[in-house]
């Protein structure tokens, strides 16, 4: 492949072409990193429908905002996001940005990476984006791309196999212009060189690419089964308040959901809905049972208001069960 003339191509047709994403127009390394955390693991089509990515900067503008935050007002910013450790590590890399950088972000990738929770991806994403520093990215769209249009058979979730595409991504790099051409490659596989049904003769970059069977790339490793998992939540309500629990452990600290309980805890009380809802390797199916006010307390549990049930984070898939098993129990 000729990289110049790979570069060229792909730099004009972005030029003409790319869309105007919100963070796409600024150059603050920290809304450009709010926008890199929040779609590691959300569809730019979510984070654009729901306006999440303005929402949140309005709330936190600037990393001496988000430094004075709370762990409930941090956790209520991201709710519905999932992987709530993102904010967590924000909220962490903007204090090591004011006590250790002088509340100015590093230039350059290998810098930006010594910030907690900041990789490779995210440290090349704000390098090149905010100060157009020469820093490849590798993202599953851009690994994608690649394999494709060098028809490579490796795992790109293999050690050896992301090895590889960070040198191909190195290599390919249009130095002088990595803010266009690191944004134009992912978007080739946002918008053409998709997972399936790519759309090659559109795509304007195909005259370079070698293989003939884009389907069946990439390869990655076997992926293990979901994990099923039943649990068994209960939906008490005592002179307006609802009984919610503050969960702890690492995944979900510091959010409130309703109340669990053993199956045999629950064997005689009435049901009142069923949700099923995935989370990481986890496929789980959410009994909701209607409980009578007499229910002792436990560790962590809590009455709170219905105001208080609107401000506090509470998970998405549990906050909608929980409104559908309310609108039941009016019904009944």
């Amino acid at each position: 492949m000729e990289s110049r003339d790979f570069r060229d191509r792909l730099c004009a047709w972005f030029d003409e072409y790319g869309r105007e994403h919100p963070w796409r127009l600024t150059t603050d390394p920290w809304a450009i990193l709010v926008a890199e955390i929040m779609l590691q693991q959300t569809t730019v089509a979510a984070v654009r429908a729901g306006r999440r990515f303005e929402k949140f900067l309005q709330t936190f503008p600037d990393i001496e905002s988000i430094n004075r935050a709370s762990e409930v007002e941090l956790l209520k910013a991201w709710e519905g996001l999932g992987y709530y450790n993102r904010v967590r590590n924000l909220q962490r890399t903007a204090q090591a940005v004011l006590t250790d950088w002088q509340g100015q972000f590093p230039r350059c990738a290998e810098q930006l990476e010594t910030l907690p929770g900041v990789g490779p991806y995210t440290a090349g994403a704000v390098a090149s984006f905010a100060f157009n520093e020469p820093a490849p990215i590798v993202d599953g769209n851009i690994a994608r791309v690649l394999t494709r249009l060098l028809d490579s058979a490796i795992e790109i979730d293999s050690t050896s196999g992301k090895k590889e595409l960070w040198a191909w991504a190195r290599d390919l790099l249009d130095s002088e212009r990595s803010r266009i051409f690191n944004s134009a490659l992912m978007e080739v596989g946002q918008v053409f060189c998709r997972p399936k049904n790519p759309d090659c003769l559109s795509c304007p970059i195909s005259s370079f690419c070698k293989t003939v069977e884009p389907e069946t790339l990439p390869c990655k490793k076997e992926k293990p089964k979901p994990e099923l998992v039943t649990e068994h939540a209960l939906v008490i309500e005592q002179a307006g308040k609802f009984l919610l629990t503050r969960e702890e452990g690492t995944r979900r600290k510091g959010f409130y959901r309703l109340p669990l309980r053993e199956a045999d805890e629950v064997a005689d009380l009435e049901l009142l809905l069923t949700r099923k809802y995935a989370i990481t390797k986890y496929r789980v199916t959410l009994h909701l049972y209607q409980s009578p006010i007499s229910e002792t307390l436990r560790e962590n549990e809590v009455w709170v208001t219905s105001a208080e049930v609107a401000a506090l984070p509470i998970p998405s898939p549990i906050r909608r069960a929980f409104e559908a098993a309310l609108l039941v129990k009016k019904k009944r």
